[in-house]
This record gives structure tokens, sequence and C-alpha cells, in this order.
């Protein structure tokens, strides 16, 4: 696949997830749909959204329920887009939003792989490690939290495939993918606290990435934007940023996070 190829399809997918065309992200103007069910969707997303915001850099393209739509349109007609995603600004969407019960929630940047960046890392790119392929039957006894961005509890059946490192036999770093949508597989990774910042991280992500690829699926990787250790290992993998989100939900679940 070639990096317009990958972008393509990552953009039809957002389109899919946003009830969207993936010619909305291509737009020099905003965007606004009405959010409902979508089959195709990443399998993770609780649809109809209140309010999600996406941007592949041109412009924003936003899927609400219609409760919300003049709030949003307002907001993103008003400031620049390379200004949506960040405060003070989004003080004034949030504060709108809460009058009607919702709150922004997750705000995260994602990555697709550079064809140009991304290459094959060798057992001594890690160090004195071995790697090791893992597909859905290695995983049973790996649900702990140590490898809780590798692998999830709450949606095992997802998680397909995955590269381990291990130290004489026991594993020290795990990258895991789940597959989110049929063209899409979402890359996590742990590396245990002791053998961090040896290049386990970025040799595992690498060498998943690919073999997603060599399975006909896109690899990506979301990192929040302050999580600087999760953005330098998907630039050191051969990732590139590509789209951004935010996603508003209600005040009661908000709070209920900062419990």
């Amino acid at each position: 696949m070639t990096n317009q190829e990958i972008l393509k399809i990552a953009m039809a997918q957002s389109a899919v997830d946003l009830c969207a065309d993936a010619s909305d992200f291509e737009k020099s103007k905003n965007v606004v749909v009405t959010s409902h069910e979508s089959d195709g969707a990443r399998r993770y997303l609780k649809l109809p959204f209140s309010c999600q915001l996406v941007s592949y850099g041109n412009n924003v393209v936003a899927s609400v329920s219609p409760k919300f739509r003049e709030i949003t349109e307002n907001y993103i007609n008003k400031y620049p887009v390379e200004h949506l995603f960040e405060t003070p600004h989004l003080y004034v969407l949030n504060e709108a939003m809460m009058a009607k019960g919702q709150k922004i929630c997750f705000m995260a940047e994602y990555f697709l792989p550079d064809m140009n960046a991304l290459r094959q890392r060798t057992v001594e790119d890690a160090g004195p490690y071995k790697m090791a392929l893992l597909t859905q039957k290695d995983f049973t006894e790996l649900y702990l939290p140590e490898w809780s961005n590798a692998l999830c509890k709450e949606r095992k059946h997802l998680d397909v495939l995955g590269v381990g490192a291990y130290d004489n036999g026991s594993l020290v770093g795990l990258a895991g993918c789940s597959a989110d949508c049929d063209t899409m597989w979402q890359i996590g990774i742990d590396v245990l606290p002791e053998y961090r910042r040896q290049g386990i991280a970025s040799a595992l992500t690498s060498r998943l990435a690919i073999e997603i690829l060599n399975r006909g699926k896109v690899p990506f990787y979301c990192a929040a934007w302050c999580n600087v250790k999760s953005v330098r290992n998907a630039i050191k993998s051969g990732f590139r940023p590509a789209w951004v989100e935010m996603t508003a939900k209600s005040c009661e679940t908000v709070d209920g996070m900062n419990k």
C-alpha cells in the first residue's frame, strides 16, 4: 500500500464512523452531519454521537445529534481549524454543551504508517531480547494490568495479533492490535518499566505494523497529545500524525471518570 492509499482508507473509515462522506475531510469548509447508528463503524464506538469533531488538517467534520447541531456549528465556524481542539477556545464549546448535559471527554491524535519510514527492525534493535509473533490463542493468560494498553480485557474477541519481546523466556514487552473495523487494526504497546528506553517499544510496534500490512489491513496508533512517550514511540516506529478527534459524553460519564 502507498501512503495515499492508506490515508484514503482511513478517511473512508472516519466517514463511516461519522455518517459523513470521505470527501468531506478534504473540503476547505467545515462540515456538520447528523450522527446515527452506522454499519461498519469502529466496534468500540457508542453511536450516535452527541458531538464528535474530526480533522485531517483541512477542516473539521462534526457528527452531532440534532440537539447539539446549532452549538457545534456556532463553535466550529468561530475559530480557525488549528485552534478548535485547544484551550482556551474549547471552554466555549464545553460551557455550551454543559447547559445540555454534556461535557468534552476524549481528545486524541491518531497516527498512520509512513511507508517511507516504516522498516522491519531486527532483534538487535530491541536489545538482547527475542521477538515472537502471537495470535489470539496466546493472549489467554495475558489480560493483566501490565499489558492493558496492548490488550483489552473488555473486548478480547477483537485482539487478533501481537508481537512479544522476551528476556530468557519472560515476556517484557507486548504490542497487540485489535480488529476495530474491517479495514483497520489499532496498535497498543506496553513495556515493563525496568525494560523501557531500550528500543523495545518501537521494535515491537513497527514489527506489528508490518505484520498487519502483510494481512491487507491498515495499522493505526492513538495517543493523547500529552503522552510524549507514546508520541515519540509512534514517530520512531515509522508512524506520522494523520487526524485528531474530540468526543463529548454525558456529564455523568465524565464526572464518573474523575471520581
